[in-house]
């Protein structure tokens, strides 16, 4: 048969996947190639071609179809993530080109149905939820960077109303837009809390180890978390609990500077949990008995994360297969093997950034009660940290999909080590970490069942909770009422 036969122009309509590898379309009117099973309406005879490879069509000027992404099938790769990551990187480069769901949807070729379902499923989120998140973020870095009013800014990003840009903005930093961009002069801040805000949970989240130097908790009211801000090896972040927010404060630099500013507030952001979803679980308490059960009585429960991706794989691969009170120990160990004084700290330690746990041999760990695989994986973790092999910043801004392949591609990383860090490290919102005891234990008593489920069953389980199963694993965790519940 040949290639250019009308035989192949019939089999168009059918859009049958098993041709997809044999041939691809060219279509000139339009200037693209499809796989055979595209769902684009299909061209006039007259302006289709075919070619075995898409480096053929290539070569004829044409480039690949957005929906059916050709080049990507021919490369073995995921369709769907990498429309997803390219579709990140555009809104990211430009979010005010953005002025709808419809919007997004057309840069992806895609119908709304299907772009709900590809950001669901890679970023955890609603399509309007990513737009709004990207405009946000894109909004903080021109609001510190230039002299724009702040109504210009919010426009520029693509909000329609002043009122809307404040309130997302508040939503997602705890900050209005002019209070935000005071950070370039200042060395402390206010976090505006969200009503019904739980103080509780993160300072029993960041007080897990009373003992460790890593973080302390003073007077049951403030988290003193010790970081490394730009260009400051060592500095403390301190976040206390008043009437009015939290009030943040950045201790042992001088002249902290806008950049040093900005990350403590990402970062004080993250240990509070402000960026979490509640109202997604919540609401569904009216029309859900069983998530209406969940959440009572815990209503506003949030998700606290580490205060770096790299904290949370530590404390993942310290605490695989352990109690939580020896993880504790085995951590506190790690963090005054190779954490870093705070000048003036009173004993306060900086967590060991990858490249001085990589530095490390497993047998300095063995000595400190690790066990001889653990010491391996965590080192061997490091290592793939430190060399850019194993980007976690990167893989925290991009598809949820990617970044827990990416880990259970590494040595030592399994499904519940990637989840916990998915959830705990990187705050995506539908992560179940099936295999832990805690999460078992939660559901057996929650649910009533003879036994804890295993890993499988759980797994079963918290699918009734999608797509806000991060935020029902610690609403799991919290009635248990432990202090050390995750």
């Amino acid at each position: 048969m040949s290639w250019t036969d009308d035989s192949l122009y019939q089999r168009l309509p059918v859009r049958d996947g098993s041709y997809d590898g044999r041939f691809v379309v060219g279509v000139f009117s339009t200037g693209i190639y499809c796989l055979p099973s595209c769902t684009a309406r299909k061209p006039k005879r007259e302006n289709v071609r075919f070619f075995r490879r898409p480096e053929e069509a290539e070569a004829a000027g044409l480039r690949a179809c957005l929906r059916c992404r050709p080049e990507l099938f021919y490369r073995g790769e995921d369709w769907d993530r990498s429309l997803f990551e390219g579709l990140l990187a555009r809104l990211r480069a430009d979010p005010g080109a953005f002025h709808d769901i419809g919007s997004l949807a057309a840069a992806c070729g895609v119908s709304g149905t299907k772009l709900n379902e590809l950001v669901r499923e890679h970023a955890h989120l609603t399509p309007a939820m990513l737009l709004r998140r990207e405009r946000v973020r894109a909004a903080g870095a021109r609001l510190l960077a230039g002299r724009e009013r702040v109504i210009e800014v919010g426009y520029a990003v693509g909000f329609e109303a002043e009122s809307t840009f404040h309130r997302h903005f508040l939503g997602l930093t705890g900050m209005a837009p002019a209070a935000y961009r005071g950070l370039r002069e200042s060395a402390g801040f206010l976090l505006q809390l969200p009503r019904g805000y739980r103080a509780g949970d993160p300072l029993s989240y960041h007080g897990r180890d009373p003992e460790g130097p890593a973080e302390r908790i003073r007077d049951g009211q403030a988290i003193l978390k010790p970081v490394r801000l730009p260009g400051a090896p060592a500095a403390v972040l301190e976040i206390a609990f008043e009437p009015e927010g939290a009030w943040c404060q950045v201790h042992g630099l001088d002249r902290p500077g806008r950049d040093v500013m900005a990350a403590a507030h990402a970062t004080a952001v993250r240990l509070l949990g402000i960026g979490s979803d509640t109202a997604g679980l919540e609401g569904r308490a009216g029309r859900d008995p069983l998530v209406a059960r969940l959440v009572e009585g815990r209503r506003g429960l949030r998700v606290p994360l580490a205060a770096t991706p790299f904290e949370a794989l530590t404390w993942a691969i310290v605490g695989q297969q352990i109690n939580v009170r020896f993880a504790v120990s085995l951590r506190r160990a790690l963090v005054e093997l190779a954490g870093r004084a705070v000048p003036g700290g009173g004993g306060l330690l900086v967590h060991p950034t990858p490249e001085a746990v990589a530095a490390l041999e497993p047998a300095e760990l063995t000595k400190l009660r690790f066990s001889r695989s653990k010491a391996e994986y965590l080192v061997g973790m490091a290592r793939r940290v430190a060399d850019g092999s194993l980007p976690l910043d990167a893989l925290g801004q991009g598809s949820a999909q990617a970044a827990e392949a990416a880990l259970k591609a590494v040595r030592g990383l399994g499904p519940w080590t990637a989840r916990y860090t998915l959830l705990r490290g990187f705050g995506f919102a539908d992560c179940a970490p099936v295999g832990d005891s805690g999460l078992g234990t939660g559901l057996q008593r929650f649910l009533g069942l003879a036994e804890r489920p295993d890993a499988k069953e759980t797994d079963r389980l918290m699918a009734a909770f999608a797509p806000h199963r991060s935020l029902a694993t610690c609403h799991l965790w919290a009635s248990l009422n432990e202090v050390e519940e995750g």
